[in-house]
């Protein structure tokens, strides 16, 4: 498969808008001219490729069109059998969001114009077929999911695990096989983990299942390198995939602000007022602010502490942990403008169309920088939109980290993606649902499964190995597990054994399992939401908590189910959910180290930070003043070339190793992990370690206390040496070159490429 880019956008192109419309029928032409004008630039570029059938990903920025034009050819050809009576009860287009929120946003943004090209056809005496769209995820009742069934949807919107739902489903398969056009819309949420495998797996299985593969259409705002995501896109496609990079900057006015008071290691109560008084004053300038956290936990008290401030009528908050008639509820209030304030994680931060948002804040650093970009985009989230964002710094290395966040969007930087390699976990599933529906020659499925790109490298050993496990069952302290497959070794032939499909259904997908506690109103019975395990399991009858922004009092807990009462506002705990918070990426790492470098050498600095970044001149001060100082503690400044060892004494004597290492925390925690078991070996001693995305803590006892040489000698081991070369040279932005600095007595040795040069003092 091959990967080419279209041509640049000509200036002249680029100011007219200038596209015949003629391959268009006339209604979609007089729709799109009055109410939409002229084509926007990835409009201009993608249509032609899209109508011409070839696979295209599409990079632009978020509110440039990119959704319409994936959808107006597919709207132009059903239009076009609908007018001459020919448009079946099939399934034709499908379009697949990571996000059960945008798939319920692009239901209603299609419906609009669908309904005004029929309501132009009928001023015309022209009578089209009924147009049907659905969406199916999760949250899709079992009633509406039968609908489906019944009277196949024309365009079926829903989500990867949906999708593969209804490959293995026998009667929703069956609706499957006339698919003739596929939208993945924001496909860089999913390349990045084993969703995306999940979901590549069940791409080769829908084109087995057709008479022709259907053409792929990728969009997002945020992918790189996208000559690798084409080729995830389409897998071993005979056609070649059409690349068409606008960019994903846009008209951006991007500002950091901190509370007054001089920042520290924690935020103060003192300093959250501040930062509240100030979204107060933020909010009474626009109409609608939009407040990303990257907690649930920070969201709801977010919420409860504004709607104190604005009242409650007119916040809200917006995650995951909350039931679907929430999020829908709140969803709508917000694109009503009943809201002021909506405080959200994740949840809202991808291609969610929210016309009335003309501010974003984001609390603290997302650690990512396309998260950053993406979620800015949501205000002013339209095609002569300006992005309006407010980056709020609570301690001093968010602070650092949030003006190398501003720098590298200002130099136009994005986190590349890393693709799982063919996680074996994921193919049994596919392979345990794809024998469910139909007996497979061994040989086959196996070339099936490589043409999906996180497979292309499996080999045959692999898969039969795989084979064999699902065929014979593992052993377990209580016997053989459940055998899954039937193989004929014989004929080479694997067809299902009883049970496996209802398994395929029941225990799919790759998201991974949270064990939560449903929480349900009474006397109603109705689902409010769900609850961490951990703090569902510490709560009592009587306890009163924060869901949805609303107090809710405990009743009872039993069976894995909260039963609660409105507590009719009456001070609430936060309730905490494990395991949120994102590490930072190796692009950003590597932009806090240049900072702090930078900060650290450059003499105009303070000015670069001001005029170029737009810091404050007391925020650019203090941050250029904190970093000198730390520089002056440790002899250096820590950067992704060079890492320093500290070591101190706590008040009981212990011995606490410091490694100032910004490398984030795919790096530090491995790492650590790796130093914490070499320690233990070579000493023989446990002792505790802890890891962040800036440095690692090996803390050291009383009695396990060692001088500094031994220290030094053991950091500069050569096995130590090796396993952090590797690391370096894994993160091209690293660069093969770091050095130890090691703090005060300790001598300084440099590494060049993995070999230790005789220590400077």
């Amino acid at each position: 498969m091959s990967c080419q880019f279209a041509l640049p956008f000509s200036s002249e192109q680029e100011a007219t808008g200038d596209l015949d419309l003629s391959p268009f029928h006339p209604l979609i032409q007089q729709w799109f001219s009055q109410r939409l004008g002229s084509p926007s630039p990835p409009q201009v570029q993608g249509w032609p490729i899209i109508l011409a059938g070839e696979h295209l990903l599409l990079a632009a920025p978020t509110g440039s069109g990119k959704t319409l034009a994936a959808f107006m050819a597919c709207l132009d050809r059903l239009i076009r059998r609908a007018l001459v009576g020919d448009l079946s009860d099939t399934t034709q287009v499908l379009y697949i969001s990571p996000l059960k929120a945008l798939g319920n946003d692009i239901q209603k943004n299609l419906l609009e114009p669908i309904g005004e090209i029929y309501k132009l056809a009928e001023s015309k005496g022209l009578s089209l077929q009924p147009l049907r769209i659905a969406v199916r995820t999760g949250d899709t009742s079992a009633s509406e999911r039968a609908k489906m069934l019944k009277k196949p949807p024309h365009i079926l919107i829903t989500t990867p695990e949906s999708f593969y739902l209804c490959l293995t489903s026998p009667r929703a398969r069956e609706n499957l096989r006339t698919v003739e056009t596929v939208i993945v819309d924001e496909i860089h949420a999913l390349v990045r983990d084993k969703r995306g495998s999940h979901f590549s797996l069940s791409m080769e299985r829908l084109k087995a299942l057709t008479a022709q593969a259907p053409q792929c259409i990728g969009l997002s705002a945020t992918q790189k390198p996208l000559e690798a995501i084409a080729q995830f896109l389409t897998g071993e496609s005979r056609r070649s995939c059409q690349i068409v990079k606008i960019g994903h900057l846009r008209p951006w006015d991007l500002s950091l602000e901190a509370p007054r008071d001089e920042l520290s290691a924690v935020a103060t109560h003192e300093m959250w007022g501040q930062i509240y008084q100030r979204i107060v004053e933020l909010s009474e300038s626009h109409r609608t602010v939009l407040i990303f956290a990257n907690t649930r936990k920070l969201s709801e008290r977010v919420a409860h502490d504004l709607g104190h401030l604005l009242g409650e009528d007119k916040v809200a908050a917006h995650h995951g942990s909350m039931s679907r008639e929430l999020r829908l509820a709140v969803e709508e209030r917000l694109k009503s403008g009943q809201l002021k304030v909506m405080v959200a994680t994740a949840s809202l931060e991808l291609g969610i169309d929210i016309g009335s948002i003309d501010l974003v804040c984001q609390l603290g650093t997302p650690r990512v920088i396309a998260t950053f970009v993406q979620r800015i985009g949501r205000a002013g989230h339209h095609r002569d939109g300006i992005s309006k964002g407010i980056l709020f710094a609570m301690t001093r290395d968010e602070l650092v980290e949030c003006a190398a966040l501003l720098r590298a969007i200002h130099e136009g930087e994005l986190d590349a993606i890393r693709f799982p390699v063919k996680p074996l976990d994921v193919l049994a599933q596919q392979i345990v649902a794809e024998c469910a529906c139909k007996d497979w020659d061994e040989r086959e499925l196996f070339v099936l499964v490589r043409r999906a790109y996180p497979y292309r490298d499996l080999s045959w050993p692999e898969f039969e190995q795989l084979l064999q496990m699902l065929s014979e069952g593992t052993a377990t302290s209580r016997g053989r597990s459940r055998v899954q497959l039937h193989r004929d070794r014989v004929y080479s032939k694997l067809r299902a054994r009883k049970g496996a499909r209802l398994t395929a259904l029941m225990n799919g997908g790759a998201i991974p399992d949270t064990f939560v506690f449903s929480v349900v109103a009474q006397p109603d019975d109705k689902a409010v939401g769900t609850l961490d395990e951990d703090f569902a399991v510490e709560s009592s009858a009587g306890d009163i908590f924060l869901l949805g922004s609303t107090s809710w009092k405990i009743q009872r807990i039993f069976g894995g189910t909260v039963q609660v009462e409105d507590a009719h506002g009456q001070p609430p705990t936060v309730p905490f959910w494990r395991g949120e918070a994102p590490s930072r990426t190796d692009e950003l790492s590597y932009q806090v180290g240049r900072l702090r470098e930078d900060a650290f050498a450059r003499a105009d600095f303070r000015s670069y930070l001001q005029e170029t970044l737009r810091l404050p001149d007391q925020i650019a001060q203090f941050l250029i003043d904190y970093i000198r100082a730390g520089a002056n503690a440790l002899g250096a400044v820590p950067s992704t070339t060079t890492l320093i060892a500290e070591r101190f004494f706590d008040e009981a004597g212990g011995m606490q190793l410091v490694i100032h290492a910004p490398l984030g925390g795919r790096i530090n925690r491995a790492w650590g992990l790796a130093l914490r078991k070499r320690f233990c070996r070579t000493f023989d001693f446990e002792l505790q370690a802890a890891a962040s995305d800036d440095g690692i803590l090996l803390s050291l006892g009383e009695q396990h206390s060692f001088p500094l040489e031994d220290i030094f000698q053991f950091l500069s081991t050569e096995s130590v040496e090796k396993v952090l070369t590797q690391a370096i040279l894994q993160t091209p932005q690293f660069g093969t070159r770091f050095r130890w600095n090691a703090n005060r007595s300790l001598a300084l040795s440099r590494f060049s490429g993995g070999k230790r040069v005789a220590p400077q003092i």
